[in-house]
């Protein structure tokens, strides 16, 4: 069996390239190759309920204009 799974701070994300924010609800387990997934729904008109991705991929640092940054960043509320 699979050790428990990375923590990732659950809440308000912004997805670097495309600005759209989107709500962290959780980690998954995907169980024909045990990794991690990120669970989460966006905050604008979707088509989709929910969103997964490798976690790997949810926090790796990615070229947006020639600059690295994190594909995600969580996002700061306003007013703190």
């Amino acid at each position: 069996m699979k050790a428990a799974p990375q923590t990732i701070e659950l809440g308000t994300y912004q997805h670097t390239k495309t600005g759209r924010l989107y709500e962290v609800i959780g980690i998954a387990l995907q169980t024909e190759t045990e990794e991690d997934l990120v669970i989460y729904r966006p905050l604008y008109e979707s088509t989709y309920k929910l969103f997964a991705r490798p976690r790997i991929m949810f926090t790796e640092i990615v070229t947006v204009n020639s600059k690295q940054v994190a594909r995600f960043e969580k996002h700061k509320e306003e007013g703190i």
